[in-house]
């Protein structure tokens, strides 16, 4: 479950990033906070796969997402996730069961694209962009490796749209090997969501269990 809740933020570390970045790197992250700023909502189709510290691949998974501000959702084949900001509901379709929470601390930094904020604060290094084919599109490309040698991630690799300034691509390396490729498609920043969008709406899933974390 944890790792669908990574390939969001994943998707989201870019736009948080603009505040870290320096010269030309800061530019273009830069424009990238700026159109998911002015955005009232952004909705985008994603990939992901997975490989082990050895390069050999673990798992796959497609899936839909939506963000406004710091609210977001989640959709997988396997569980969808609901964040309104204070309160986090994660449904497993297999076990028919939705867990509710209310991250704080380092499990906010897990769930919540603005709490990313103090992840960066602990201090990332920037390359400067290259410019790189992604996906059939011409891309930046900017590498960021961690100064905090107790984070989460050890680097990310960002490529940005050189034209429309979206997210065509996030490799995350974690701290134990295991490596995150998320391919973005069909990001769309002209949507407009309602705060109802990002909670778990209980008389849409009759039959579910409930089980409350808090």
């Amino acid at each position: 479950m944890k790792k669908y809740i990574f390939t969001f933020v994943a998707l989201m570390v870019v736009l948080i990033a603009a505040a870290q970045s320096s010269n030309e790197s800061k530019v273009i992250l830069d424009r990238a906070y700026a159109a998911y700023s002015a955005s009232d909502g952004v909705k985008l189709s994603f990939s992901l796969a997975v490989q082990d510290a050895k390069g050999r691949g673990q798992s796959s998974e497609t899936g839909e997402a939506m963000a406004k501000g710091n609210k977001f959702k989640i959709e997988t084949n396997t569980a969808d996730i609901w964040y309104d900001g204070t309160t986090q509901w994660v449904l497993s379709k297999d076990a028919k069961e939705v867990y509710v929470s209310q991250p704080s601390g380092d499990e906010l930094a897990t769930v919540s694209p603005l709490a990313l904020l103090s992840l960066y604060k602990k201090g990332y290094a920037f390359k400067a962009p290259v410019s790189k084919t992604v996906n059939g599109r011409p891309a930046y490309v900017i590498d960021m490796e961690a100064t905090d040698k107790k984070g989460d991630f050890t680097s990310i690799a960002v490529a940005i749209d050189k034209q429309s300034n979206s997210i065509l691509q996030v490799i995350l390396v974690m701290r134990n090997g295991m490596k995150n490729k998320i391919d973005i498609e069909r990001y769309n920043a002209n949507y407009r969501f309602a705060d109802q969008d990002f909670i778990f709406d209980k008389a849409a899933h009759k039959g579910v269990e409930i089980v409350d974390l808090r």
